[in-house]
């Protein structure tokens, strides 16, 4: 098994997306960001499902909402 970083950009070179990866596959912890940079999402990944309690924030940073997946 490999574990590693992963960083998704947008086109402009800021930051998309970025989290942990098992064997090409999101697994771990993720987060999603809005193209000024903030946060957007985040939460926990398992072989490319979200899985668990994610969190939305609004454009200030502060927690919008949290999210609860249910497992498939």
């Amino acid at each position: 098994m490999k574990v590693e970083e992963k960083i998704y950009y947008y086109k402009d070179g800021s930051i998309q997306a970025k989290g942990a990866t098992l064997n090409g596959q999101m697994h771990g912890h993720w987060e999603f960001f809005r193209k000024d940079g903030t946060l957007l999402r985040s939460g926990n990944c398992e072989y490319d499902k979200q899985v668990g309690e994610w969190t939305t924030y609004d454009k200030e940073g502060k927690m919008y909402k949290v999210t609860k997946v249910k497992a498939k």
